[in-house]
């Protein structure tokens, strides 16, 4: 037998792979012809550690960031920090850092076996997100946390978050002041992580579920949007539109796979919207919990949850390019086209939605129709290949949408900490105004390169300025990149190099 390797060398191993990952060595393309799906995968997982907010570990590999946000929390005396900022600011919005954790888990429970050596990065990623999740709904009771600092005093200076010295006001929900889809989002994140652990750390498991059945029970109990009784514009930011029976509805679904407990099947039942919708998004979570909940009919053969089912497979037909009931518009280069704002969350959430319905119906050997048109497990993968090829570079502009992945990638996407120089190279305090006269208004690339972060992406005609100020397609955030590890994963698995 061959003798176990040194730890010296599994630590220039290790050193190897995060080098690699850092200067992006590879070729990018793999012996198929298609984009290096394992190399974006490592990428994208690796972005997350570039947006940790408070005390960073020792192993962080993303060396340009240092601590911050380390009296987050003091405003009501309690400790709120760590967790991640939401995209190239420097605020701490629970609503959709709670839909990243829930995403990055799901990727892990349904792709894992995919992701190979990158699993560890994938749980680690979940961790950072449950571990301030685990404070925000524990810290006092009957109170949720649901984020931190001033977002418009945020927006009106451009500083790294390791100088930030805006106010780091604290936001709350209670029984007085409700916050369903936000609790919602929160009980259905900690649940999915505690599946992640089951296996790796049964008694953190234990907790993260422990924690999601509290918090799912006050979502039920004291219903409300947390956008009419949370002030300050936190909410203003990120208000759930769709309202938030969606999110009682996508908590429900995941308490019920992680406790089995059939009580949570009576509110599925209660809570049943047959609304047809063509999007699914850190807002609206009805596509994503009539695909989780068909995981239940199909893998599982549990017939009471096919009306679920059906309305599941109704979101595909309207976002198939080719069926007659889509609803969905597509750019001239193939690219889905949602919106006018970061529109690669909507194109990434929905590829992972068609990844894993594909794994549904092969497991289970399903086949449905969209008015007369067949549709099988590879119409599905071939669609989400499509369009995560588009975001690897395969698109008009022969842009890569990934930052450090291919031969061409924005070079200044908006975003204060990669814009702006580390701590370590420009020790010297960095103020609020000075960051937008000398860095935000510079057409230099940014100095930082934040290696996997995707951006808002290309507008409906295939345009990209890389323009830093162009927020709406420059800006990069945790909720694009979250579906996007698990639809890598599928992909790195079924087309193998």
């Amino acid at each position: 037998m061959p003798s176990p390797p040194s730890s010296r060398a599994l630590v220039l191993l290790a050193v190897v792979l995060v080098v690699s990952l850092l200067s992006g060595s590879s070729s990018h393309v793999a012996a198929g012809g298609h984009p290096d799906y394992a190399d974006a995968l490592g990428k994208a997982i690796l972005f997350f550690q570039g947006q940790r907010s408070g005390q960073l570990p020792p192993d962080q590999a993303v060396t340009w960031r240092s601590n911050s946000g380390l009296s987050d929390g003091s405003a009501a005396n309690v400790d709120l920090t760590g967790g991640y900022y939401d995209g190239g600011d420097n605020v701490k919005f629970g609503f959709p850092m709670a839909f990243t954790t829930t995403m990055l888990s799901w990727g892990v429970l349904e792709h894992g076996g995919k992701m190979k050596a990158r699993v560890g990065d994938a749980r680690a990623a979940v961790r950072w997100g449950a571990d301030y999740l685990l404070k925000a709904a524990t810290r006092t009771p009957g109170k949720l946390y649901v984020g931190v600092g001033d977002p418009d005093a945020d927006h009106r200076c451009w500083e790294r978050p390791e100088d930030m010295d805006t106010p780091r006001t604290v936001y709350e929900v209670s029984a007085s002041a409700p916050g369903s889809d936000v609790a919602g989002e929160t009980a259905a994140a900690l649940a999915a992580a505690s599946l992640v652990f089951k296996a790796a750390d049964p008694a953190y498991s234990r907790r993260l579920l422990a924690v999601a059945r509290d918090v799912m029970g006050f979502a039920l109990q004291h219903q409300g949007k947390y956008s009419d009784f949370v002030g300050g514009d936190i909410s203003a930011y990120y208000q759930s539109y769709s309202g938030y029976k969606d999110e009682l509805l996508w908590g429900s679904a995941w308490l019920l796979w992680a406790t089995k407990n059939s009580s949570y099947l009576g509110y599925l039942y209660s809570l049943g919207d047959s609304d047809g919708v063509d999007m699914f998004s850190w807002d609206n979570k009805l596509a994503g919990a009539r695909v989780l909940l068909s995981r239940r009919a199909l893998v599982n053969g549990d017939k009471t949850l096919e009306p679920f089912r059906q309305q599941a497979e109704d979101f595909f037909c309207r976002i198939l390019p080719n069926s007659s009931a889509s609803t969905t518009q597509y750019t001239p280069g193939g690219l889905m086209h949602k919106s006018g704002y970061a529109n690669l969350q909507y194109v990434t959430s929905a590829s992972f939605l068609l990844a894993t319905y594909a794994k549904y119906m092969a497991v289970s050997k399903h086949t449905f129709s969209c008015q007369g048109l067949p549709i099988t497990a590879k119409s599905l993968r071939a669609l989400a290949k499509k369009q995560v090829d588009y975001i690897l570079g395969v698109n008009p502009q022969g842009m890569s949408y990934m930052v450090n992945f291919g031969a061409r990638w924005p070079q200044r996407i908006h975003h204060r900490a990669s814009s702006l120089p580390s701590v370590a190279s420009h020790p010297a305090h960095i103020g609020c105004q000075e960051g937008f006269q000398s860095y935000f208004f510079s057409g230099a690339a940014n100095p930082n390169v934040h290696t996997g972060a995707v951006v808002g992406g290309p507008d409906e005609n295939d345009a990209f300025p890389d323009d830093r100020g162009d927020y709406a397609r420059s800006e990069t955030t945790t909720y694009t990149n979250a579906p996007l590890v698990g639809c890598l994963a599928y992909l790195a698995g079924a087309y193998k190099t």
